[in-house]
């Protein structure tokens, strides 16, 4: 039942690093092709559809984070925050739908909303990491896509050298000439004679780096503005500063006192304290009546001139403090020849405490500007100057926000217990029988809050602070280079110092508390026995082996969903009570996985499972029913969420057929199709009703705004989708070294190809795969000796969509299109002796960069840089 287990409940299906573990093999390899023949091997062994990547050694993933490794695998797409990978996809569907483990147990995420981030996580912490896409009774369920698990050292298992130590630098081309350090130390040993091994490992980093992004929002329909073409409705620069450190460790004990008997305790520990500076300049919303359209193409308006409009200068800080804890043990004992038994405790835990505050400044810009999108590679945006503080006063001054910002405490929590029974058989084909039975409780809780200080510049006796507002000309922060310089548009502006006017504030001695926003105050309760039976099969078919199991798992689910009840649906709305919305559900499950070795190098696989993935929650998850309202631009919005406590779990039927082709150690090439069907995957409606709360409205999704255009509407709910959604896929990958082709020794490549395809809803109407790229394709050439290495990798991923519920740039009931995109990166390494070595590279070498468009690929939407990051690092081992 769990993927890092030792070969005990499956004797043939051993994962990745165990496999070696098993033949007794020295698991640190010592160059890019040992790694990638380890993993090939692991893949060849395994009776699985799999794919993984093995670590040269400790500390030496070839990456910068564990996100950027994975996306290497066939199948696997990155999705980034400022240029870094956080969150991975597998065949097409969203991060929310891959299962994470280590060891084999889950690993509690402690911000755990919008899918596992794996920036958490330092490439120090894995030995090796699969990917296992055709699942087996024996696992846990929750991997719509897949199950994505990393593998720790197993003291005993190691023959290298005991103490590991490195440093490294890294440096964001977009935050300037700074390096930020990292530091890793790692001692392995072994006792007793070894039957008792020891690890600890533990790393600290701190990293920087920038994003630059000027989009439009906000559009209006045609016959709004003019009757045939949809209107920009306004343009806004958003940059976001990040400043992260980190704290990783993980740490082992492992007892073999005989070969019948193991022990194993295991932890890891991550800690992630990250700030965020978002400065963010919001030119409109316009009035429809102040834009003048000067010219339309394709149904858009791709030049327009605005005769005034406010301007919010907004700067938000944010701090994410994230810690998660896991501990496992394992016990593995063989009580006869036959028998053999597993047995796991597993307590994982994450939390976070988010906090963010936005001071919001907003001024009347009477000359107006002109906007002109129609080349997308360079927008043209004509205004007042953005340098100019002596405009932000308080003559021109129209809304402004000393604070406005929410507070949310977070908690995820699993603990679990299983035990697994194998019988070793060898009776007609059938090798042995396994039975398994775990229980386990996962938990997710909520608290939010709200601080909010909205002022009305026409009440200064309510809102004093308004003769207090600090001079932007002397206070102001200055923003250059913005975008890089790309694109027609000012490329400075003053930003607001929020650090500066809540210093003030607090001098004045006002306070804006934290008050308890209970419509977003939850928690969830899922209490998961299940129980499995699994028989492997080895024999012989024609001469042909065949490996491969049968098995089902059966899984009962009693989810207690925990919101509040209120006299109200806004955020300052009143505690009544609890309301207790409770489900039972149960699932059986049928998995069947089988090898073929047609010849000694041929082998074909075939896989079928039914898998099943919970209520999944994310950022805008709303238990209760709520309603916010506020004020921005001098416009009163109001936004509406229904709640999600009733929602079905999610499952599907799936079909995978590979064959794969090994010659020679390192080397194959393999082909693999696959198919799933879908039901009650759950999706995001936006709509706009005829009138709310006796207001009139204008019925239009993507600009909800009441008839008289005077306030602005957003209405949602999540719904499970009845229909079956089919999607299908194939996976082509290689990996080959050129040595009895060149005259040169040390050349070799690697890569993978996916093309996927369905029949899903277009977003907003059914289940949608909200981030797929059809196609998605890595390769990396390399070249090495004892000596020197040089590795260049190519992603590509082409276009894929969005709404509102997987992006802040696209607005409620609007979906954009981010534009294919492929990223180069380059490592270089120099290993002198056996115990030194040096690193050094660049990511994202050829500065590529996300864009999107609205409609159609000749407009914009969307632009964005993050720049190149640089590393240099030096590793010693004794």
């Amino acid at each position: 039942m769990a993927l890092g287990d030792p070969a005990f409940a499956q004797t043939d299906a051993a994962p990745a690093a165990q496999a070696q573990d098993d033949t007794g093999g020295d698991i640190v390899v010592t160059g890019f092709r040992s790694s990638l023949a380890s993993a090939l091997d692991a893949k060849r062994k395994d009776i699985r559809i799999t794919d993984g990547i093995s670590a040269e050694d400790i500390g030496k993933f070839p990456a910068q984070n564990i996100t950027e490794a994975i996306q290497r695998i066939a199948g696997v797409q990155m999705s980034n925050i400022n240029g870094r990978g956080s969150t991975i996809s597998i065949r097409g569907l969203g991060a929310q739908y891959a299962r994470t483990t280590i060891n084999g147990q889950t690993f509690a995420s402690a911000d755990f909303k919008d899918g596992f981030r794996y920036d958490i996580i330092q490439t120090d912490l894995a030995s090796a990491i699969q990917v296992v896409k055709s699942p087996t009774a024996d696992m846990d369920t929750g991997g719509l896509s897949g199950t994505v698990n990393i593998d720790t050292v197993k003291p005993l298992a190691y023959k290298g050298p005991r103490f590991i130590v490195g440093v490294k630098g890294y440096n964001s081309e977009y935050r300037g000439k700074e390096w930020t350090p990292k530091v890793s130390g790692a001692y392995i040993d072994s006792f007793a004679g070894g039957t008792l091994g020891v690890m600890a490992n533990v790393s600290y980093q701190k990293l920087k780096d920038r994003g630059d992004y000027v989009f439009i929002k906000n559009w209006y329909q045609p016959g709004q503005v003019v009757a045939d073409a949809v209107v920009p409705g306004n343009i806004r620069y958003r940059r976001i500063d990040r400043d992260t450190e980190q704290l990783m460790a993980s740490g082992a004990l492992q007892w073999k006192p005989s070969d019948n008997f193991e022990a194993l305790l295991q932890g890891e520990y991550s800690r992630d304290h990250t700030r965020y500076t978002t400065r963010q300049m919001v030119f409109g919303r316009w009035q429809p009546g102040a834009v003048t359209v000067n010219s339309v193409k394709n149904g858009m308006a791709t030049n327009i001139s605005i005769s005034s409009f406010n301007v919010d200068n907004n700067t938000q800080p944010e701090l994410r403090n994230l810690k998660t804890q896991a501990y496992t043990g394992t016990i593995n004992w063989q009580p006869g020849e036959r028998w053999k038994v597993h047995a796991v405790a597993h307590y994982t835990k994450g939390d976070a405490a988010l906090y963010e505050w936005a001071t919001i400044d907003e001024i009347r810009f009477a000359n107006g500007g002109t906007l002109d999108v129609s080349d997308p590679s360079n927008v043209k945006w004509s205004t007042a100057s953005l340098t100019d503080g002596s405009m932000w006063n308080s003559a021109n001054r129209t809304w402004f926000a000393f604070v406005d910002g929410a507070t949310h405490i977070q908690s995820a929590k699993d603990k679990a217990a299983q035990l697994d029974v194998t019988r070793d058989l060898d009776w007609h084909g059938i090798q042995s029988l396994a039975v398994g039975a775990k229980y386990h409780h996962e938990s997710f809780a909520t608290n939010a809050y709200r601080h909010d200080r909205d002022a009305d510049v026409a009440d200064p006796v309510k809102y004093p602070e308004y003769a207090w507002i600090p001079n932007l000309g002397t206070t102001g922060q200055l923003v250059d280079n913005f975008l890089g310089g790309a694109m027609s548009i000012p490329h400075a502006f003053l930003s607001v110092n929020a650090d500066e006017w809540q210093r003030i504030l607090a001098s004045k001695g006002i306070t804006v508390p934290d008050v308890p926003d209970w419509p977003s105050t939850y928690r969830v309760d899922r209490y998961v026995p299940a129980v499995y039976a699994m028989a492997n099969v080895d024999t012989q078919i024609g001469g042909m082996a065949l490996r491969g199991n049968l098995g089902v798992r059966y899984e009962h689910t009693r989810q207690n969903v925990t919101a509040s009840v209120t006299d109200g649906t806004g955020s300052g709305s009143a505690l009544l009570g609890q309301q207790h919305v409770i489900q039972n559900y149960g699932n059986v499950l049928p998995s069947a996985s089988f090898a073929l070795d047609l010849t000694p190098k041929l082998v074909a696989r075939f896989a079928a499972a039914k898998v099943l993935v919970r209520p999944l929650l994310n950022s805008q998850t709303q238990m209760a029913d709520t309603i916010s309202t506020g004020q921005s631009q001098g416009r009163r919005f109001t936004s509406v969420s229904e709640g999600e406590s009733r929602l079905k779990p999610l499952t599907a039927n799936q079909l995978d057929l590979s064959l794969e082709f090994y010659h020679g150690r390192g080397n194959s090439v393999s082909i693999a199709g696959f198919y799933k069907a879908v039901k009650n995957g759950t999706f995001t409606q936006f709509y706009c009703p005829s009138s709310y709360n006796g207001v009139a409205l204008n019925g239009i999704v993507t600009d909800c705004q009441s008839a008289d255009r005077t306030a602005d509407y957003s209405f949602s709910r999540v719904l499970n989708d009845g229909r079956t959604i089919h999607i299908k896929g194939v996976e082509f990958s290689a990996s080959e070294n050129f040595d009895a082709i060149l005259p040169v020794k040390g050349f070799g490549a690697t890569g993978n190809v996916t093309l996927v395809d369905t029949n899903s809803s277009a977003l907003g109407t059914g289940f949608n795969l909200r981030d797929l790229s059809k196609f998605t394709a890595n390769i990396t050439p390399y070249w090495e000796n004892e000596m020197f290495s040089v590795r260049f990798s190519v992603n590509h991923r082409s276009a894929y969509k969005q709404d509102a519920a997987s992006s802040f740039f696209v607005n409620s009931g609007e979906i954009h299109t981010v534009r294919a995109r492929t990223q180069m990166d380059l490592a270089l390494g120099f290993t002198p002796n056996k115990w030194l070595n040096f690193t050094g590279g660049i990511i994202n070498l050829n500065d590529t960069h996300e864009d999107a468009y609205q409609t159609t690929a000749d407009t914009f939407q969307m632009a964005s840089r993050t720049g190149r990051t640089f590393y240099l690092s030096a590793t010693t081992k004794f």
